[in-house]
């Protein structure tokens, strides 16, 4: 449809920006339901959040997605958080209700549904997990609330281990999930624990960007053919560890892109309550069938 009068506004707040797939996936969509909203990335500079968030209200947006470096700096301007959302501390999608901002995470559900997609469910399962960031958190979270039975945590020992060691307290108290945390420095510790799993997954960002090069297991053995191997990086569409997990032939190998379309489609239905038209968006955007 045609920008107009009518056209309804969502933006992406984040920085950078410019990277993001976001506005061709949600443009597609709209265009594919015939609707008349649109999709646009604002890289916002940290000093000037407050003011972008204000924008939301002013300009009467549908809403936003938030990315990195903001999930948890938007928490203090929003009016409220849903239940996931505060269980984990972060918000990827803002909705715009007649000026009242609320808060969610989807990147939790996103990951779940990727999963799904790919035949593979958590419930009754053990997973470790390497990285409790911006990905990691709701990740360990919703994968607890879906069902997981053991969820070991690993993080390298920097200003992140105490959202760690919150995270995995969270579990223990308020899901059936046994967590436990461990330093990512042990690696005799972090290779038994990915040999005693259903699933590894990796949310730290290595393989991507500078890092592309980069795992944290480049040892085919530690993995086994009976497992998951989920990297959160979707660019490139293979990363090393990946690699690495085809050499040790395990039987699923993902890389992000589905937890990407799957957050997105259930910020999408939070934003307008329509179902987002998620093959065609697969097929169109990801190049997938």
């Amino acid at each position: 449809m045609e920008i107009d009068g009518h056209t309804k506004l969502i933006g992406l707040i984040a920085h950078p920006a410019a990277h993001s797939q976001s506005p061709a996936m949600h443009n597609f969509a709209f265009s594919q339901e015939q609707m008349n909203d649109r999709f646009l990335a604002f890289d916002v500079d940290p000093d000037n959040l407050p003011q972008a968030i204000g924008a939301i209200r002013a300009f009467k947006m549908l809403g936003a997605s938030v990315s990195m470096p903001f999930k948890q700096a938007v928490i203090p301007l929003l009016d409220h958080l849903d239940a996931a959302a505060k269980m984990i501390g972060a918000v990827n999608t803002v909705v715009n209700h007649d000026g009242e901002l609320t808060g969610y995470t989807t990147d939790g559900i996103g990951f779940v549904n990727a999963l799904k997609d790919d035949g593979v469910a958590l419930a009754g399962k053990t997973m470790t997990l390497a990285g409790i960031g911006g990905a990691g958190t709701p990740i360990a979270i919703q994968s607890a609330l879906s069902g997981l039975k053991t969820l070991n945590v690993f993080n390298i020992n920097d200003s992140s281990v105490a959202n760690a060691k919150r995270v995995v307290q969270v579990i223990n108290e308020q899901t059936d999930c046994h967590a436990t945390f461990y330093p990512l420095e042990n690696r005799a510790q972090f290779r038994d624990a990915i040999a005693a799993s259903d699933l590894y997954t990796d949310a730290t960002g290595l393989g991507m960007g500078k890092l592309i090069d980069k795992t944290l297991v480049d040892d085919p053995t530690w993995f086994h053919p009976n497992m998951t191997v989920f990297d959160t990086v979707y660019a490139p569409a293979e990363t090393k560890l990946m690699r690495v997990a085809k050499q040790a032939k395990v039987a699923h190998v993902i890389n992000g892109q589905g937890m990407l379309l799957n957050q997105g489609a259930a910020a999408f239905k939070l934003w307008t309550g329509h179902e987002m038209p998620v093959a065609a968006v697969r097929h169109e955007i990801f190049k997938e069938d």
